[in-house]
């Protein structure tokens, strides 16, 4: 039984196996994720192991109530499994995350005794009952909830795109192919969720290079890249600087600081559209490059992100400048934008009485 467990699992098995090493040799990933992704491996491993025993137990006699439970585990252990990948990549997920996926597991031991969601005719064929397309339903709405907390946590990059479109496929697969190819299709389910997860985390190390670990923007060396790749599409460029960071850090420690910018970051990041990127260029700088957004589309963002600033608890000084017909190059309208952030943030202060030197 092993033997044939591992025969038909190999694939599985080679890619649980690289994946564990790519995370040990990674010093790019935190230990807390670390932890969470090996969990939700050994979780996907566990899985594919309950679903062979119980194709295993089909194949050699009826086994009725053993694989009434084996069932229970796997309705109950694929939207745990899409739980834990929607509380492990964004990496801001609560534990109570997990509660749909938790009650669906009480519902499932139930039907052990009721049917409720399903059960095994006494010939050992599968009977849905009344719920039972809850489990898939729960599942897809995890994975709906999953990209678009991906997309929105993203910086609207085709590179970025394009991974989170894989993954999306993936979960799509899953859940649909069962209803296309059967039950067979259970036995496949684990290694497309693990190679789906490998292959995302391969595109993310690769992009962790041009992005700020902390607020999840992209960095300074990416901006001097993009800012000089077809620097003639940017046609507008938004500096913003954050008020009083300084001061949280004295008060409060550097733990609120940084939650302080993980916030403002989300704000901006939220109030952009798919041509807009946002770079963390310094301590408590951001800068908004602008492909092709007119003077009346930068300006309508910049209200946008003033907006959504002040549904929070902190405060930025924002500048910004268009290229215009004067052809301004990349730096000019940085400079400019600059001198007008600057010019409010002074502004800020004096307004606010505040000492910046000492306080700002």
């Amino acid at each position: 039984m092993l033997s044939r467990y591992i025969l038909q699992n190999w694939t599985l098995i080679l890619i649980a196996v690289a994946f564990v090493i790519s995370l040990k040799t990674s010093g790019q990933q935190n230990r807390e994720w670390k932890k969470r992704m090996y969990l939700l491996i050994g979780c996907v491993v566990a899985l594919s192991a309950v679903v062979f025993t119980e194709f295993y137990l089909a194949e050699h006699g009826r086994y009725i109530t053993e694989r009434t439970i084996l069932m229970a585990v796997r309705y109950s252990a694929t939207p745990l499994i899409v739980a834990m990948v929607l509380y492990t990549l964004p990496g801001r997920m609560k534990w109570f995350v997990f509660i749909p996926a938790i009650l669906l597991a009480v519902l499932n031991i139930i039907s052990i005794f009721t049917g409720v969601v399903f059960g095994l005719t006494e010939e050992g064929v599968l009977r849905r009952g009344p719920l039972g397309y809850l489990p898939f339903i729960v599942a897809g709405l995890y994975g709906v909830c999953l990209i678009a907390v991906l997309y929105l946590q993203s910086n609207r990059l085709y590179t970025e795109l394009f991974p989170i479109a894989f993954l999306a496929l993936a979960f799509a697969s899953g859940l649909i192919f069962p209803f296309l190819f059967g039950p067979d299709f259970a036995q496949m389910f684990c290694p497309t969720i693990l190679i789906s997860l490998y292959v995302y985390n391969v595109f993310s190390m690769h992009q962790m290079s041009k992005k700020d670990p902390l607020t999840g923007t992209l960095n300074r060396l990416a901006f001097y890249d993009d800012s000089e790749t077809s620097p003639e599409n940017i046609t507008a460029l938004v500096t913003i600087d954050m008020n009083g960071l300084k001061r949280i850090n004295d008060s409060q420690g550097h733990a609120a600081g940084d939650e302080a910018l993980i916030t403002l970051a989300d704000c901006f990041r939220s109030a952009m559209s798919r041509m807009q990127s946002i770079y963390r260029i310094g301590g408590d700088e951001f800068i908004i490059l602008c492909r092709d957004t007119a003077e009346k589309e930068a300006a309508a963002l910049v209200e946008r992100i003033r907006e959504k600033v002040a549904e929070t608890k902190y405060r930025c000084s924002i500048g910004w400048c268009c290229r215009g017909n004067g052809k301004k190059t990349v730096s000019e309208m940085q400079k400019e934008s600059d001198r007008r952030m600057y010019a409010e943030k002074a502004k800020y202060y004096a307004d606010s009485h505040i000492d910046r030197r000492r306080r700002g």
